[in-house]
Formats: C-alpha cells, sequence, structure tokens
C-alpha cells in the first residue's frame, strides 16, 4: 500500500440548524493494488480533547515535521485503517462512541507515525508494507 495523504479537519456549520461543527472529519489517501481509494472517519469533536488517555500524546499538535504541525485528527484515518485492515473495503467510518474511538488506537505505536508524516512531507507518498510494522 502507498500512502499519499493524511489529514484531518474541522467541520463547519453549513446551515444553522445542523451540527457540524461538534464533528472533526480525518482522511486517508493511499493506492492499493493501482487503484486510489480514500477513508473518511467522521468522529466527534470532543474526543480530541482527551487524546492523552488514550494515545502517548499530550498536546496538539502532537509533533512536527519540517516546521509544519501534524495534529490528532490529521492522523486518526491512518490510525484506523492500521488497526482494522478491514476499513480497506470502506470510504466511510463514523466513530459516535469514545469507547469505540479509543480502540482504534490500543496496540498502535502511534510514535512512529512520525516517519510517515516526514517521507509525506518530503517524498509526497510512503510505503506501507505491512500495517502490522506499527502494531505492538
Amino acid at each position: 500500500m502507498l500512502l499519499k495523504l493524511c489529514k484531518g479537519y474541522e467541520l463547519e456549520k453549513e446551515k444553522s440548524n445542523t451540527s457540524e461543527d461538534f464533528f472533526n472529519r480525518s482522511e486517508v489517501t493511499y493506492i492499493e493494488d493501482g487503484e486510489e481509494k480514500t477513508l473518511h472517519v467522521l468522529y466527534v469533536r470532543y474526543f480530541d480533547e482527551h487524546i492523552s488517555t488514550y494515545t502517548p500524546f499530550n498536546q496538539d499538535p502532537v509533533f512536527t515535521v519540517n516546521e509544519s504541525p501534524v495534529f490528532f485528527k490529521d492522523l486518526v484515518a491512518l490510525a484506523c485503517l492500521i488497526k482494522f485492515p478491514g476499513y480497506r473495503n470502506r470510504k466511510r467510518v463514523y466513530i459516535s462512541s469514545q469507547r469505540e474511538f479509543e480502540s482504534h488506537f490500543q496496540g498502535i505505536e502511534l510514535e512512529r507515525f512520525e516517519e510517515i508524516f516526514k517521507s509525506l512531507n518530503v517524498n509526497q507518498s510512503y510505503k506501507l508494507d505491512s500495517p502490522l510494522e506499527f502494531v505492538r
């Protein structure tokens, strides 16, 4: 699998009667078997406020690559894809439970994600031979 892009962003209200401003979207774009795919993960923004309880990170941005900050929301979809390889067959995942959200980070070596983001920044890609490389 060739990772091409990892990014996250906060949703904003499009209409006054919607609740988009309570959610974040994280995306990972990759090429697998010659086909470009994107996994979109939508989750409750509140979960970002407690990242230190289920990740090794204590602050946001979680690290900096070539003077560019990498925020937690930038790596959520990547962690989901690594933890649950079955997500390769999906385009969208919605996570509304904090317990479910936390389960996506258990056993993942998130500190090593910095090497992925460095490669994405410099080479615009990262070759992921096996998701197991990042699982304890």
